[in-house]
């Protein structure tokens, strides 16, 4: 499989992310690429996924999305102030998918420093 078939098997890819991760695997071998999707689909989020947990939030718990990303002390802060009022979480709905794709291009380096170690 090429490049491009696998990264196929990542489903919901935004353009951004995309071009992201084609230029952090484009020196990969193929036995290096498998290994990155593999490690990359299982850290990875979608952004509808995020964006659901970010109104659920501000319609319920709020905060979910912060956990769900990995920023437990906001997400502990979300709770007692309700979203901070329900300002962060009206903020977190403008920028779910700027918040979505740093935390991937985070996972995807990770992954493709892993991945770059198997010969």
């Amino acid at each position: 499989m090429n490049q491009q078939e696998l990264l196929m098997m990542l489903p919901g890819m935004q353009p951004d992310e995309l071009i992201f991760v084609q230029t952090l695997t484009e020196d990969m071998s193929e036995k290096q690429m498998s290994q990155f999707v593999l490690l990359y689909a299982a850290r990875r989020k979608e952004y509808t996924t995020m964006l659901i947990c970010t109104l659920i939030g501000f319609f319920g718990v709020a905060g979910i999305q912060r956990f769900v990303l990995g920023e437990i002390g906001m997400g502990i802060l979300y709770i007692f102030t309700g979203g901070l009022c329900c300002i962060g979480t009206i903020v977190d709905l403008i920028n779910i998918r700027d918040m979505t794709f740093r935390y991937n291009k985070k996972q995807a380096t990770e992954a493709a420093t892993m991945a770059m170690m198997v010969k």
